[in-house]
């Protein structure tokens, strides 16, 4: 039998196995595993509390580690008609507590305006910073010269990751999130944006509502992100405009760090659409597939910058 007809059957078994385990995964209420089932949450503690697990964080890090032993448990509470209405909890970041947040930095061709993708870059985002559904950005009191929202897609890693090839990378890939890097601009060196003074503020990593497995996105490459602000659209793109696609930015990250399950990766945004983020802003983030994230907006000091799209970023990027 010929390599190509082994390969096609092997897909199709692959293919025929996910299928059938397609799930979004979330903690709610008072971190309370669940599993979504419609329009319900079905608790799934009695399956997964088992697990050795200090606080939410671990977790869902040593759920992802061995969900093969815990996938069809899941998938009998997922079809079985019962739960709470989705509408009658409080959702909390699926993610709470991930070892490890790297973003992509500066990975989109933004729209056509760039000639050719810039080089391969990411930075460390604080894990501590995370936040999920119904929670609150709280601005701090930092000299910016604003505060930026950046929807991105990110992804979890299923298993562990060290020098992984861009043809296998998809294999080490749990599931996806919508994720906000939260950024405060002009705190760099001579006002200039410095990642980690920029990216890692407590509450600055939205993260939810859901965690969908990766079977469930058909294809991670063609997503449409949408994000508004007090009900205006703001950033909207396509997953497609990313400069190094994703495959690549696995193998790039796994040369350098080793990646555990339960770790996120930001896939970087569209600059495009940016705007500023104040006191009393209602913002809303969603992903095709991946559920809508609402968050609001606090600043002790009440700082006004001019609402709608700000393009400095966009236009720096873009060597204007």
């Amino acid at each position: 039998m010929s390599q190509l007809i082994m390969r096609i059957i092997v897909l199709a078994e692959r293919i025929n196995y996910l299928l059938g385990c397609e799930m979004k995964l979330v903690f709610y209420n008072d971190f309370i595993p669940g599993v979504v089932s419609g329009d319900n949450i079905v608790d799934i503690s009695e399956i997964v509390n088992g697990i050795p697990h200090i606080g939410p964080g671990d977790l869902m890090s040593r759920l992802i580690q061995n969900f093969d032993q815990y996938r069809s448990s899941i998938e009998s509470a997922e079809k079985s008609n019962s739960g709470v209405p989705i509408t009658s909890v409080r959702l909390r970041a699926p993610v709470p507590k991930p070892g490890k947040i790297l973003c992509m930095a500066g990975n989109y061709l933004e729209n056509g305006t760039l000639k050719e993708t810039r080089p391969i870059n990411a930075f460390l985002k604080n894990r501590d910073a995370v936040i999920g559904d119904g929670d609150t950005i709280i601005l701090p009191p930092a000299p910016v010269t604003i505060f930026h929202h950046e929807a991105e897609a990110g992804l979890v890693f299923g298993k562990r990751a060290s020098k992984i090839k861009a043809a296998e990378a998809y294999e080490y890939v749990f599931g996806y999130v919508n994720v906000i890097d939260v950024s405060a601009r002009g705190l760099g060196p001579e006002g200039g944006d410095g990642f980690f003074m920029g990216k890692s503020w407590h509450t600055f990593a939205p993260i939810g509502p859901y965690l969908v497995t990766a079977d469930e996105v058909k294809d991670p490459q063609d997503l449409h992100i949408k994000l508004s602000v007090n009900g205006s659209i703001r950033q909207e793109y396509s997953t497609s405009d990313m400069g190094h696609k994703i495959p690549e930015t696995i193998e790039w990250a796994t040369s350098i760090a080793t990646f555990n399950p339960g770790d996120v990766l930001f896939l970087g945004t569209n600059h495009q659409g940016l705007g500023a983020l104040q006191d009393g802003d209602e913002v809303e983030m969603g992903i095709e597939g991946l559920g809508t994230i609402r968050l609001n907006v606090n600043e002790n000091l009440k700082r006004k910058w001019d609402t709608g799209v700000d393009r400095s970023v966009a236009d720096r990027i873009a060597g204007r």
